[in-house]
């Protein structure tokens, strides 16, 4: 049968993915270029990246040193097998994230994106109680506006309703955390809330009601992001740690947006002065040049599976792309770029600054509440009666026709830019950010 030739710019063969497909091939957001703090869109504009793409390119945008190790790479080795086998800037790569990891986050198992790193994890966690002799210990427990990818075992512990209700039962045996955002208790909170500490005692009546010996996991964001940024309430983090440890159940961090100095250190868990079990990562670990995700383990976890004869695979699990050499370049020259240009130092100097230009929009129109952490920032507005996440959606587009690029979840615009930002880049994301805040009914 013959081939029809393509149709140049025809936007009908793509299913994008989160994207209402009909509204934007009707009037499409093109982008060409990216640089630094700004993209290229297709009719020539500068629009300043509020959003680091997807809360990813940390580092800011064609970065040459990854530029540089990426086509070095292709050129040397594109790809090599690592199951049975391995390359060199495998082990290099896993052992700078070891260093760079806090407590003894110390060993590493490579994915290739933040779903397949929860997924990965979940997995871990039911082998891991199986090896200890407790494999009755299958239950995962994750919260309400959680979101943790788009794999089965991520939708499944996850807490987006629309992520959830068209994709059928899911995983059995998940129980969910109350999320922890009220505005009646915390709206306009700078920084972390004074109130919901106790939202995690909840995590004891789930162990009441299904017993301790029955739980694997409990996962949670530190701050929960695509929900629209929920700091974790003071001391609600370090509760969740005591009760998982009282009761011999792993706690998992997915930190898939928070990783790589969005909360102003390497990790979240090292902000809040809490080491969780395992710790999920993607996103900012190769500043977005090549996908790639990293699921941190800490040593007795990866010691548990250490014990039977040594010829027999300890783990049934991984991907071909594993550790992909292009990945592992891009991921190496991304923590030099984080290293030497202090890119996560950058991030907490200028976290109050930031705090500030977020809280200045109080009192604009239709906003509700104001919520920030680290370089990591929500802008929550009332929905128009009978229309929700509409208002937001204007918002969203005409920012974007104004020069820049924010996130939209629902009526919240958020907003998460390159850690290479300075104050006049603040000052421009929230200057155009207000301007249409004042435009939009």
């Amino acid at each position: 049968m013959g081939q029809t030739a393509a149709v140049p710019n025809d936007l009908e063969s793509w299913w994008m993915p989160f994207t209402a497909n009909r509204q934007f091939k009707a009037n499409p957001r093109l982008l060409v270029g990216a640089k630094d703090m700004h993209y290229t869109t297709h009719d020539g504009r500068q629009v300043i990246d509020g959003s680091a793409g997807l809360w990813c390119v940390n580092a800011g945008h064609c970065r040459q040193p990854i530029v540089d190790a990426i086509q070095k790479q292709a050129a040397e080795m594109d790809f090599a097998p690592t199951f049975q086998m391995g390359h060199p800037k495998a082990f290099e790569f896993a052992a700078r994230l070891a260093h760079l990891a806090p407590g003894d986050l110390k060993h590493v198992f490579f994915a290739n994106s933040g779903s397949e790193a929860v997924d990965t994890a979940l997995k871990i966690a039911l082998a891991y109680h199986r090896a200890r002799g407790e494999g009755a210990r299958t239950r995962l427990i994750g919260r309400e506006r959680g979101y943790h990818g788009v794999g089965f075992g991520g939708i499944s512990v996850g807490g987006i309703v629309s992520n959830r209700k068209v994709f059928g039962p899911m995983l059995a045996g998940v129980d969910h955390l109350p999320h922890t955002h009220s505005l009646k208790d915390m709206a306009f909170s700078k920084g972390l809330p004074d109130w919901g500490a106790h939202l995690a005692d909840d995590l004891e009546r789930i162990v009441a009601l299904h017993d301790a010996s029955t739980i694997a996991a409990v996962i949670v964001e530190p701050v929960a992001g695509s929900t629209g940024v929920l700091p974790p309430p003071k001391g609600y983090l370090q509760k969740l740690r005591q009760i998982c440890d009282k009761h011999g159940i792993l706690l998992i961090f997915d930190e898939v947006i928070t990783g790589f100095g969005r909360t102003g250190t390497a990790f979240a868990a090292e902000t809040f002065g809490v080491i969780p079990d395992l710790m999920t990562t993607a996103k900012g670990l190769t500043n977005a040049a090549v996908p790639a995700a990293a699921v941190f383990t800490r040593k007795h976890v990866f010691d548990a599976f250490m014990q039977g004869p040594e010829h027999m695979i300890e783990l049934f699990h991984g991907y071909t792309y594993s550790a992909h050499a292009l990945a592992c370049a891009a991921g190496l020259a991304t923590l030099d770029v984080y290293r030497d240009e202090g890119i996560f130092e950058n991030a907490a100097a200028l976290a109050p600054y930031w705090e500030d230009a977020a809280h200045s929009l109080k009192g604009l129109p239709h906003v509700i509440d104001i919520r920030n952490i680290g370089i990591m920032a929500a802008i929550e507005l009332a929905p128009r009666e009978n229309a929700p996440t509409k208002r937001g959606y204007e918002v969203f587009v005409k920012c974007f026709e104004q020069g820049l690029m924010a996130r939209l979840t629902g009526d919240t615009i958020a907003l998460s830019p390159p850690l290479i930002l300075n104050k006049g880049h603040i000052d421009e994301i929230f200057g155009i950010l207000g301007k249409v805040l004042k435009q939009v009914d």
